[in-house]
């Protein structure tokens, strides 16, 4: 007898040629279903990637209008001098820095490491995270140095009327969703 009291033979036997896989055995995976794990765990990955792409794409091409606003008189700021102001939304501080007599840069406030306040240094020429001593050009907004992993957004200026306008946003060179 097989060691189950109450069962004949005959059960077991049908039992077991019903359930050919032995306990010992479950523990192993075949080939065909650890492909078919790494086929469709492959093809999920691949699909999320095409998504993202996707909403990439769809994000870029859709068109956002920026603001046309007000920011300062022309020559309202010495040469040297910066002021903040809001843009494009009341909570997104950016700085308007006079660096010549005909030139003005105007940037994002926040630090693109850990988002802390910019400022101006006129004797270095450069915007300075003083968090932890980042630094940016202020021709450009590229990082010149320390841990900022990415330039500062740049706030596209026009002249008109006497007036400095905020018409955009770009981040060194491309232009942000116009």
């Amino acid at each position: 007898m097989s060691g189950n009291p109450g069962r004949c033979p005959k059960e077991e036997r049908l039992w077991r040629e019903e359930f050919s896989v032995s306990s010992a055995e479950q523990a192993y995976v075949e080939r065909r279903q650890f492909s078919r794990f790494l086929v469709l765990t492959s093809g999920a990955m691949f699909a999320g990637q095409v998504w993202l792409m996707a909403k990439s794409w769809v994000a870029k091409a859709g068109s956002v209008v920026w603001p046309r606003q007000p920011v300062a008189a022309v020559g309202e700021l010495p040469v040297g001098e910066a002021k903040v102001f809001q843009y494009p939304g009341p909570n997104d501080n950016c700085l308007l820095v006079r660096v010549s007599e005909t030139q003005y840069a105007a940037y994002s406030q926040k630090c693109t490491h850990l988002s802390c306040a910019v400022i101006y240094s006129a004797e270095k020429r450069v915007l300075e995270c003083p968090c932890h001593q980042g630094y940016f050009s202020i021709d450009d907004g590229h990082v010149v140095q320390g841990p900022p992993p990415r330039p500062l957004p740049r706030v596209e200026l026009e002249v008109s009327g006497g007036q400095l306008i905020a018409k955009g946003m770009s981040v060194f060179g491309e232009r942000e969703r116009e």
